[in-house]
């Protein structure tokens, strides 16, 4: 096995970066695609009073991108769905632990405070949606909305794409699951109610920890657990099947809390669990480290150490029989308290139920094509 201090030799900074209020990264690590290596060095020119004012303030940016597709497809046989829509790249909420922060690098951004202050907003994605589900070719099958970014994030609030996405999808009713840590989607009960009743919509609430501190700074843009946890309640009421999804299980962080997460979203009205255990993928391991040191620097070591535990000694394994639940000892033994968990809550007892295609209706598009603005900046914030 792979010894520890080896690592916590290298992998910490000796000086972390001080977070950021409201953000979740606390650097903006360059993306594995830039060339330039870029160095930030203080030469004694800016005061000190505004250089703490400018390294806390980062306003949140939104971009205008016309999409060429909307749908994506994936194959992934540790993934229950195979089409996904995902309205932004980016995402406000600030989690640092979100396995896209990686995608950013593909537009020359950093996966770190760039992913979460430079948001995209696919402004055409009712319209490319329309478009494809009205194609002959097009074969119905469960859509998953909002899996890579959330989809009701702040900047949700005042564009309404995903609401339009969801308008289009009912006209049509064309099925579709979503999974959210906003307690906006309570906005849309109006057509997600009706489309559960036809047995088309399904949703999932993520709560990692039901300590508002630590979501805090897990996830400093998105609902607090109480909040999320009152969404489930106001969901489920509607006659909407909601489950939780614990994701993802932090050893040391979160997992301590997770037999007490699964309890209150029993209570709540949640009717499925899953859970899935902490990825780092690419450049999100160099930056969740960072906020380890930042926010946890007496238990950073033991982090890590427990997440090579469960990942064959390394920081991250992507293999499809792995990735999700992590191996070895320690996996076990999270796998047997969740399941424990679930089975004397009554979770995942209940049929979660198949979403009916069977009413599908192919209509064809009515809103026209709009000119094309590529990287316009939104007049938002």
């Amino acid at each position: 096995m792979t010894n520890p201090d080896i690592h916590s030799a290298r992998e910490f900074p000796i000086a972390p970066p001080a977070p950021r209020k409201g953000r979740g990264a606390v650097t903006n690590l360059q993306g594995r695609y830039e060339v330039d290596q870029r160095e930030a060095v203080d030469d004694g020119w800016l005061p000190a009073a505004e250089e703490d004012h400018e390294s806390k303030v980062l306003r949140t940016q939104v971009f205008e991108e016309r999409a060429k597709t909307i749908l994506t497809r994936n194959a992934s046989p540790d993934i229950p769905f195979s089409v996904s829509l995902n309205p932004y790249r980016g995402c406000e909420h600030g989690c640092i632990y979100c396995f896209a922060r990686p995608t950013h690098s593909y537009l020359g951004l950093s996966p770190g405070l760039d992913f979460e202050s430079r948001i995209y907003a696919k402004i055409n994605a009712p319209e490319l949606l329309e478009r494809e589900l009205s194609k002959k070719s097009y074969e119905p099958e469960p859509i998953a909305l909002g899996v890579n970014t959330d989809a009701w994030q702040p900047v949700e609030r005042d564009l309404r794409l995903t609401r339009r996405v969801i308008e289009v999808l009912s006209e049509r009713n064309q099925p579709f699951a979503a999974i959210t840590k906003s307690s906006l989607i309570e906005r849309d009960i109006d057509l997600l109610a009706p489309m559960a009743a036809r047995g088309q919509f399904m949703a999932a609430i993520t709560i990692t920890t039901l300590d508002a501190e630590m979501a805090r700074t897990l996830e400093p843009r998105a609902a607090t657990p109480s909040r999320r946890l009152r969404t489930i309640r106001t969901l489920s009421e509607a006659g909407i099947p909601v489950g939780v999804s614990i994701a993802p299980v932090i050893p040391f962080v979160t997992e301590p809390d997770m037999e007490r997460v699964l309890e209150a979203c029993a209570q709540a009205g949640a009717s499925n669990a899953s859970y899935i255990v902490l990825r780092l993928p690419w450049e999100v391991a160099p930056l969740f480290k960072d906020w380890l040191a930042a926010h946890f620097p007496d238990r950073a070591d033991r982090v890590m150490s427990r997440v090579r535990d469960m990942r064959g000694g390394k920081d991250y394994d992507a293999s499809f029989a792995t990735r999700m639940k992590g191996e070895g000892l320690w996996a076990d033994l999270l796998k047997q308290r969740f399941h424990h968990a679930a089975r004397r809550l009554g979770l995942n007892r209940r049929d979660r139920g198949i979403l009916d295609m069977s009413h599908f209706r192919r209509i064809e598009p009515s809103r026209a094509d709009e000119p094309a603005r590529d990287g316009r900046q939104l007049d938002l914030f």
